[in-house]
């Protein structure tokens, strides 16, 4: 949530398309693309953003093109706005899940002509602020955000500079945060946990131990059945509220996530695209999905496999 991801985007254009892919390839390994035409898959680039629930759908769908329509498929660790300069090289064929992201639909579909949507992945994106549960029900107020500041020392950390800690994950996610702080006049800071994980691991400790910590979170995502982390109240979102980047003082919007892939892949007659176009899922799908993979620690491939075995109606809608 990854996760409109704004902080970072300016720095990640400029780094160019030199990450190293899953099995060790890197991008531009792959320069001819999916190359599909008359039903026959061929080469399926697939982007996998950094975070698991991003991983549990390319992993189904990777499947699912392996094992019913005989694609090979390359997936690539890339984040976002590196993905999306893929499409107009044939370096990546499918993007499966954006949250938002105005400015790059309007940089390479309207402008760039290089990407087209591909329709919505039945998930809902929320992103927001939250504190773990052993802290909303002892300080039932904290939940509103106007109350912050009263608790802000409580927060405190080494890296905050003596204002109250908010943690953000990957500093490539979508995030108004700097900008909320700002404009709502709080006395908070934030830092950056580095990764999904330490900020996954930053909530459990917090609840375990009865720790402060508040920060920026996400859902569809497993581990909210593990900690039902609390979400606070910000402004409520309006639309237009957060046309200025800087001047944001609302709550995030609700994200109907969507699939986006390169212009040419929606014109080449793989059956792979159909598949990214049909596929179709809900939060409960790709919560489940991710507990495979980050709790159970089975493989993408394996924990795709279980899913798919269990939801055929699902996947036969998706394929036929």
């Amino acid at each position: 949530m990854a996760r409109t991801w704004r902080a970072g985007a300016a720095g990640l254009a400029v780094l160019g398309l030199t990450l190293t892919a899953c099995g060790g390839a890197k991008v531009g390994d792959d320069s001819a693309g999916s190359g599909g035409s008359s039903g026959k898959c061929g080469t399926f680039n697939l982007a996998v953003n950094p975070w698991v629930g991003y991983e549990a759908d390319a992993a189904v769908v990777a499947y699912v093109a392996q094992h019913d329509l005989g694609c090979t498929v390359n997936k690539k660790d890339l984040k976002e706005e590196i993905a999306w300069q893929g499409f107009g090289t044939g370096e990546i064929d499918a993007v499966l899940e954006n949250w938002g992201h105005d400015d790059l639909k309007k940089k390479y579909i309207t402008g760039q002509k290089t990407a087209v949507e591909a329709g919505s992945t039945g998930n809902k994106g929320v992103i927001g602020w939250y504190v773990p549960p052993w802290l909303a029900k002892a300080h039932p107020d904290i939940l509103d955000y106007r109350n912050l500041d009263k608790y802000a020392d409580k927060f405190k950390t080494s890296e905050s500079g003596g204002k109250g800690q908010l943690l953000d994950g990957d500093p490539s996610y979508v995030t108004n945060d700097a900008a909320l702080v700002k404009n709502l006049k709080l006395d908070f800071k934030v830092v950056y946990a580095g990764s999904e994980t330490a900020l996954i691991q930053a909530y459990r400790k917090a609840e375990k131990d009865k720790e402060w910590v508040i920060g920026y979170f996400y859902e569809p995502q497993w581990f909210m059945s593990e900690v039902p982390l609390k979400k606070v109240a910000l402004p409520a979102y309006k639309k237009g509220c957060d046309a200025d980047a800087a001047k944001i003082a609302c709550d995030y919007p609700v994200y109907d996530l969507d699939k986006i892939v390169s212009a040419k892949f929606a014109k080449s007659g793989s059956p792979a695209y159909d598949l990214v176009k049909k596929f179709h899922w809900t939060n409960d799908d790709q919560n489940t999905v991710a507990k495979y993979i980050a709790v159970d620690k089975m493989t993408p491939d394996a924990a795709a496999k279980k899913w798919v075995d269990a939801n055929k109606d699902k996947v036969d809608a998706w394929v036929k």
